[in-house]
């Protein structure tokens, strides 16, 4: 669907999601946000009563889009290539056109106090992250499935700064191979 057919809300919310990791969240203002997505500043407020509203609403529609793409990526595989194909995703998003980091890790840089609603949206995306990793790790058998996902989750970080950063390609397989040598055989 083209965006010019879409809701106003939806138009908003994909256009925020564009300029927002594109740009910056304190970057793009509420004017800017209204131009381009072709709505008044009276529905903008009506769909999203604060700026952070919004940012909250970007934040969560990529977060469903992340775990529909993880929850696709390990459907049927055995624990020990669902836990590589999870990590798969992230490998494979850094290798993506326009690619600049995570949403939520740069979120977090630009709303530092913990108990900002945008903050937990952060927080809840992490917390559903680290469960996956979790839960994987136990189904292979890993004797610290907690440390396990730990350390997942800190490959996951360091690959989504360093896909920006470094040559993505060698940053996905970095991490592929990473991950390997966490698992048991």
């Amino acid at each position: 669907m083209r965006t010019a057919e879409m809701h106003p809300k939806d138009r908003l919310l994909a256009t925020a999601s564009r300029l927002f990791y594109a740009e910056g969240i304190h970057a793009v203002g509420v004017e800017r946000l209204v131009s381009e997505a072709a709505v008044t500043r009276a529905t903008f407020y009506r769909h999203y009563p604060t700026k952070d509203d919004l940012v909250a609403a970007y934040l969560a529609e990529t977060s469903r889009l992340i775990r529909a793409a993880v929850d696709a990526a390990r459907a049927g595989k055995p624990p020990r290539e669902a836990l590589i194909a999870t990590l798969g995703v992230v490998g494979d998003a850094t290798c993506g056109e326009d690619f600049r980091g995570c949403q939520f890790l740069n979120a977090a840089a630009e709303f530092p106090d913990p108990r900002h609603p945008v903050r937990k949206v952060i927080d809840d995306h992490r917390e559903w992250f680290f469960g996956v990793l979790r839960e994987q790790a136990a189904a292979l058998g890993h004797p610290d499935p907690d440390h396990a996902a730990r350390v997942l989750v800190l490959l996951r970080d360091g690959a989504l700064h360093g896909g920006e950063l470094d040559d993505a390609e060698t940053v996905r397989a970095t991490l592929r191979q990473a991950v390997e040598d966490l698992l048991p055989s």
